[in-house]
C-alpha cells in the first residue's frame, strides 16, 4: 500500500517535511544493534515487570502501557533510553539501570511474542479518531497516523514506529501530551515528527484518536 495519499501538505511542503522525518527515523533505527533475545529466558526475567505491565504484557492500569506484541526493536530502544537517561521515569529509569544488553534482548523478545488483549473504542469519539488516524488534518498539515503506524496499527519495526493497536487510550493521550510539551525527547527523528503532530492536536482530538487506536486489532 502507498501511504502518500494520506499525507496532507502545507503549501506543498508537508510531504517533504514528513519524508525528512521518516528518513531520520530510519537512519536512527538502522544504526542500532542489539543482542539476540530469547523469549523463554525473558519470561522468567519479566516477573518483575508484571506488577505494572501484566504477566503477559497486558497491563491492568491504563496509565501503564501494555507491552504485549510490541516490536522488540522498539522496546529495546526505550529501555536503552531509560538506562541512558534520554527518557526519564522514576520507576523505569531505576529498573533499566540494572539491565544488561542480554536482559533487554530477552525481555523484549518475550513481550513481542505475547498477544495484545483486544479492547474497544469509545463510540462517542471513534468517528473523529478514525478521521485523524486515516486522513490527518489537512488544514493544519497534520499527517495521518496510518502512514507510520499502518492501517491496523501494527507499526513499522524497520522504521522504528511502534505498534499502537490495542494500547490503552489513557497511556496514548499521556504520551501525546508529553510529546507536545517536549518532555518526551527520545526516539531520534520520530520524536521531532511526533512533537510537531502532537503540538497541533487539541486534547479532545488526542482523546479521540487514542480511543480509535485502542480499538484497533
Amino acid at each position: 500500500m502507498v501511504y502518500k495519499d494520506f499525507l496532507p501538505s502545507r503549501d506543498g511542503s508537508g510531504n517533504s517535511l514528513f519524508s525528512l522525518f521518516c528518513m531520520l527515523a530510519l537512519l536512527a533505527a538502522s544504526g542500532e544493534s542489539v543482542a539476540q533475545g530469547s523469549a523463554s529466558a525473558g519470561q522468567s526475567k519479566a516477573a518483575v515487570c508484571a506488577a505494572c505491565h501484566g504477566a503477559d504484557g497486558n497491563s491492568i492500569n491504563p496509565m501503564w502501557p501494555s507491552l504485549a506484541g510490541q516490536h522488540a526493536e522498539y522496546l529495546s530502544r526505550q529501555l536503552i533510553a531509560f538506562k541512558a537517561g534520554d527518557r526519564e521515569d522514576v520507576l523505569m529509569s531505576s529498573f533499566a539501570a540494572a539491565l544488561s544488553d542480554q536482559d533487554i534482548a530477552d525481555l523484549t523478545a518475550y513481550f513481542e511474542a505475547q498477544a495484545m488483549a483486544p479492547k474497544g473504542a469509545d463510540p462517542e469519539v471513534v468517528a473523529v479518531g478514525e478521521q485523524l488516524y486515516k486522513a490527518g488534518a489537512a488544514d493544519r498539515g497534520v499527517p495521518a497516523c496510518i502512514a507510520c503506524h499502518g492501517p491496523s496499527g501494527k507499526g513499522n519495526p524497520l522504521a522504528g514506529y511502534p505498534a499502537v493497536s490495542g494500547q490503552h487510550a489513557t497511556y496514548i493521550v499521556n504520551t501525546l501530551k508529553a510529546y507536545a510539551a517536549g518532555t518526551r525527547r527520545s526516539d531520534a527523528g520520530s520524536n521531532l515528527m511526533m512533537r510537531e503532530i502532537a503540538s497541533q492536536l487539541s486534547e479532545a482530538e488526542m482523546q479521540a484518536v487514542a480511543s480509535y487506536m485502542q480499538g484497533l486489532r
